[in-house]
């Protein structure tokens, strides 16, 4: 099977050749060492590939990124990518942070976290239908560079903005002012849609939705995301499946409370994000809503990979591959980000877990 193939065998709820595998989100220092030369990804050090676009040029910047994540996929044997809008070119004009004065903006500040939420709310209604397609270059590069190298990888995006973690005065204001709260919720719907559509006329058919709403626990109570979250995010699921495509739904944290709710009400397809260490067992989804829900995932990426020995890591990769096999349904990826608490070594014993159980050579880079 080709790599669409595989991943679009595993969305169909068919059985692939292999689980399909690619990686979330994957930073330095393990993605330096793979490529061989320092990692430069915006979405993971926005200063730091800022500073080489100053350096090099926006245009010469961005098909770098292009080519980096090319060239991981590649040597890393994966499936698909996960990427994310690119900055646009006017940010190079743009004064730096550290240079711009305080500024509290039209409004006077308040502690009325209501009156903050109405504030944003007024902003967001003034860049309703608004798209500036300089933000999606990046796929379009994303498909001459895959032309070149004759390689077809399809593409996951995000629209994540029904997420609420760290948003306090939008959770106080779903109890205070609920009216205030669906308008939130309403903008981010209508704001989004048009990226949505975007992806879709470009051919990206899997588009994340939702965003972060619990942790160890739910920062909400399940009547609030059943009230506020999940129409909005059916009404982005139905554009979605119009359209041929796929939702996943993304979220950390234990979400047994409003399971039903995140994968079965809203409408999705998939879920990203299922956070082993919080309680969210792949077996136990996967026997539950398998038949209905593909899931991607999910290797442990806070403690296992970071801090678990490389034998208890191909443990745990073996059991994450037969949890998750048997008519399709399953992408294997970290929970969320390779980040520069995993060591490459670790990350390798995952790596060369999963091309052993279905015969594939193992990979080796320097240091490991």
């Amino acid at each position: 099977m080709t790599s669409r193939e595989r991943i679009e065998t595993a969305l169909n709820h068919k059985q692939p050749d292999r689980t399909p595998i690619f990686e979330y989100v994957l930073l330095s220092p393990v993605a330096d060492i793979v490529i061989g030369h320092k990692y430069m990804d915006y979405a993971g050090d926005y200063n730091g590939w800022l500073s080489m676009a100053r350096e090099k040029g926006w245009e010469r910047a961005l098909k770098q990124y292009v080519s980096d994540r090319l060239t991981l996929a590649e040597k890393l044997g994966h499936d698909m990518l996960y990427v994310v809008p690119n900055p646009p070119p006017e940010i190079l004009e743009q004064e730096p942070e550290s240079n711009k004065k305080n500024d509290s903006g039209t409004f006077r500040e308040t502690a009325d976290p209501v009156e903050r939420v109405l504030r944003r709310n007024e902003l967001n209604r003034q860049t309703i239908g608004q798209l500036n397609s300089d933000r999606f270059l990046v796929y379009s590069y994303m498909v001459e560079e895959m032309e070149k190298r004759e390689i077809d990888l399809p593409i996951k995006a995000p629209a994540y903005v029904h997420g609420i973690w760290t948003d306090v005065d939008l959770m106080q204001t779903m109890i205070l002012e609920p009216e205030a709260a669906h308008e939130h919720f309403e903008l981010a719907t209508r704001r989004v849609t048009i990226d949505i559509k975007k992806y879709l006329e470009m051919g990206i058919k899997q588009i994340g939705i939702g965003g972060d709403f619990s942790g160890n626990r739910l920062l909400i109570s399940p009547e609030s995301y059943r009230r506020f979250i999940v129409p909005q995010l059916k009404i982005l699921t139905e554009i979605i499946h119009q359209s041929g495509g796929w939702a996943v739904n993304a979220s950390d944290g234990n979400l047994w409370l409003v399971i039903d709710d995140f994968l079965i009400n809203s409408g999705v397809d998939g879920y990203i994000e299922i956070d082993m260490r919080a309680g969210m067992d792949l077996k136990r989804l996967k026997t539950e809503y398998g038949h209905k829900i593909t899931f991607y995932g999910n290797m442990d990426c806070g403690e296992v990979l970071s801090f678990a020995s490389p034998e208890e890591i191909r443990n745990y990769t073996i059991e994450c591959i037969e949890n998750g096999w048997g008519n399709g349904g399953h992408i294997f990826t970290a929970s969320n980000a390779i980040t520069g608490s995993v060591k490459l070594e670790n990350y390798m014993a995952m790596v060369n877990a999963y091309r052993d159980i279905f015969s594939l050579q193992r990979l080796k880079f320097d240091n490991c």
